[in-house]
């Protein structure tokens, strides 16, 4: 199939003008102020006159199987559907377990990130959850990485947690380096996706292997870094001080935040305000994900669910309401993902690249048009392609 996008404003993410986009199959084939009619072919055209178009969102932080259970088996969260991806403007996702390492298994990860790529996105997983010794299919990080396409790193695992496995810094230092040698020798990111809790311990564990170690920051990722205004402190200080990477979670509902918690796009700002490189912060949404309230104590008093759709709300908002850059802000679910997961087709707008795009009103920023590996996926704010059982 061969489209033509006409006359959208085109962030890349940086802004690149108005443009025409020629899209071959899965492929963008050209960039131009304007393409020719292509009359002898059968073209598919999209008007893109008073839109912006983005490149397609990188979310690389979903429990894509569900996940949860911290309040019994009836708060185990179902696994995700299509549209739940792809009306949040979403066409990557890298899937993870979680707590439950036990009812949620490595090999029904795996076949879900199949399902997920056969009905349209692009999908992979990291191997692991919680849990220290790492759960793995193969029985060994490395092997994962070196011998399964879809794995790319390992996670997410849980330190200064009362849920984690408390494994010790020497452990954690190796279940990192692991994940490092298997992407060096299978040319992928090796990346360790790392769930911070709100422990006093923070993000020492990092410094430990960033300080201690030969391996470098960029192999590291702790998310839900906002959870708390000392624990955002504590990543700030990380990253303008050792170069580390840290990632904020944007599914927790901006109406109910627990106390100290910062919502997503306000913890952008206040980041690029104390100093922190832009390329350095990312966001994933933890979407399906329970998002549990414990007491202080450890009593379990609540249960949410994560939604995907969060990833760009809070993207919108960090531009319309912290004025935020907007190619800034589209760096934290585009370039700065790509980048950390060694996606080179992925988070850019330029000839070779995949077809994942996103279009939005140019006022509002609302998603009107998103199409992922040349398809399109929803249309003028309407799915167009469903999953298999929706």
């Amino acid at each position: 199939m061969i489209t033509l996008i006409r006359k959208a404003a085109l962030y890349a993410p940086e802004y690149l003008g108005v443009k025409d986009i020629l899209i071959g199959d899965s492929r963008i084939l050209k960039i131009a102020e304007e393409i020719p009619a292509l009359d002898a072919y059968d073209v598919q055209v999209l008007e893109g006159e008073g839109r912006l178009i983005f490149p397609g969102f990188i979310d690389s932080h979903v429990h894509i199987l569900g996940g949860g259970g911290e309040g019994g088996f009836h708060t185990r969260t179902p696994e995700i559907q299509l549209t739940d991806i792809t009306l949040g403007g979403v066409t990557t996702v890298v899937g993870c377990l979680g707590t439950d390492g036990t009812t949620r298994t490595m090999a029904a990860l795996l076949a879900k990130a199949r399902g997920l790529t056969e009905e349209g996105i692009t999908a992979y997983i990291y191997t692991g959850s919680y849990q220290v010794p790492v759960r793995t299919l193969t029985g060994c990080v490395m092997d994962d990485l070196i011998l399964i396409d879809k794995v790319v790193g390992c996670g997410e695992i849980a330190i200064s947690d009362h849920r984690s496995s408390q494994p010790s810094r020497e452990e954690f230092a190796r279940i990192v380096g692991d994940a490092r040698v298997g992407g060096i020798l299978s040319g992928k990111a090796g990346l360790t996706n790392i769930h911070m809790g709100d422990g006093e311990r923070m993000l020492s564990y990092l410094r430990y292997v960033a300080e201690e170690t030969e391996i470098p920051p960029s192999n590291m990722l702790p998310t839900h870094i906002n959870r708390s205004g000392r624990l955002l402190k504590d990543g700030i200080d990380y990253a303008r001080t050792l170069g580390g990477y840290v990632d904020l979670t944007t599914s927790s509902d901006p109406d109910f935040l627990e106390e100290d918690e910062v919502k997503a796009s306000i913890g952008l700002r206040i980041m690029l305000e104390q100093g922190v490189c832009g390329c350095q912060i990312t966001f994933s949404s933890d979407g399906q994900g329970s998002i549990p309230i414990f007491e202080k104590d450890g009593t379990f008093r609540g249960l949410g669910m994560g939604k995907v759709t969060s990833l760009y709300r809070e993207v919108r908002d960090a531009i319309l309401q912290e004025q935020v850059d907007i190619t800034q802000a589209l760096r934290t679910v585009t370039t700065n993902p790509a980048h950390l997961l060694k996606l080179p087709a992925k988070g850019r707008i330029a000839p070779g690249c995949d077809a994942d795009l996103v279009m939005v009103d140019k006022d509002t920023l609302r998603i009107q048009t998103v199409m992922a590996m040349g398809r399109v996926m929803v249309q003028n704010g309407t799915v167009v392609k469903k999953g298999t059982f929706e």
